[in-house]
């Protein structure tokens, strides 16, 4: 089983660093799809900032990299890793994940075309990568302005978005539910623009700024939709849901008085409350509530 392993590991990295010659920044990942090196402040009892500014490794996606050498380290340091992660919204590509789930017992695809006929748009060639569960990933280009947030569900039923802070599983990838593979004719193709009308959709609207009104009802009472939102979080949506709750939250001026029952929902349906604490932190940065 270690020889299989190491071959793994050893195709994991000789794809990873083939992605990070096409300018696509890359982590190790495990099995299970989550980064494969543990944060090195995970003892720690408050959730810590650190996006990689104490310079150790386990920082996820702030650990992805291009430079060959720093991928090598990464893989060195988690000999279990089996795949890897392309890191979405940086630089030059700022990747875009559209994930047609199909494990939800919807049709994304058909959600995916009906929106494409609604608002007058075709998806480009571009490369598409089909995931053991019978999903797909497709990759475009996003502007360097654009702050595309993830989302599940959002879009459409199925359709979940990866965007700035988070990863794609690449393609070569072995995990615990199978491999990841690019779709025949597909892998040579760079990652084409986002079409301008899927864009707006994928773009959150700017932030309204009202004053505090009176006898407005407990903000509690009015994130319960977003509590609900996270509860109904299935393996794998758990921490973008919460992410796209926590975003709603600070957007609409209840992130704070949210935030504990946002946890709580996390904690409930899997997350630790590490992890819940530094979601809903990035949360309150990307909104400008940090």
């Amino acid at each position: 089983m270690a020889t299989i392993d190491r071959h793994a590991t050893a195709l994991a990295l000789a794809h990873a660093l083939s992605a990070a010659e096409r300018g696509l920044a890359v982590i190790p990942l495990s099995r299970t799809k989550l980064p494969a090196l543990r944060s090195p402040h995970h003892e720690q009892p408050e959730p810590s900032p650190c996006h990689g500014e104490c310079g150790r490794p386990g920082h996820g996606v702030y650990d992805a990299s291009t430079d060959p050498r720093r991928i090598r380290e990464l893989f060195t340091a988690a000999p279990w890793a089996t795949g890897y992660g392309i890191a979405c919204g940086l630089p030059p590509h700022h990747l875009i994940g559209i994930d047609l789930d199909t494990k939800s017992g919807t049709d994304a695809p058909a959600a995916l075309r009906e929106l494409a006929l609604r608002h007058l748009f075709t998806i480009p060639a571009t490369v598409v990568v089909a995931t053991p569960s019978g999903g797909r990933h497709i990759w475009l280009a996003g502007p360097p302005d654009a702050v595309i947030p993830n989302s599940a569900g959002r879009l459409a039923p199925g359709i979940d978005i990866r965007g700035a802070g988070g990863y794609l599983v690449g393609p070569g990838s072995r995990t615990e539910y199978g491999v990841y593979s690019a779709v025949a004719g597909t892998a040579h193709l760079p990652p084409a623009s986002c079409p301008p009308a899927l864009l707006r959709l994928l773009t959150p609207p700017p932030r309204a700024h009202h004053p505090a009104l009176p006898q407005m009802p407990a903000p509690v009472q009015r994130g319960q939709g977003l509590v609900q939102f996270v509860l109904a979080a299935h393996e794998g949506q758990r921490n973008t849901r919460l992410f796209w709750a926590a975003c709603r939250a600070y957007e609409n001026g209840i992130g704070e008085p949210l935030a504990d029952e946002l946890t709580d929902a996390a904690l409930r349906v899997g997350l630790t409350e590490q992890e819940a604490r530094s979601t809903i932190a990035s949360a309150a940065r990307l909104t400008g509530n940090a």
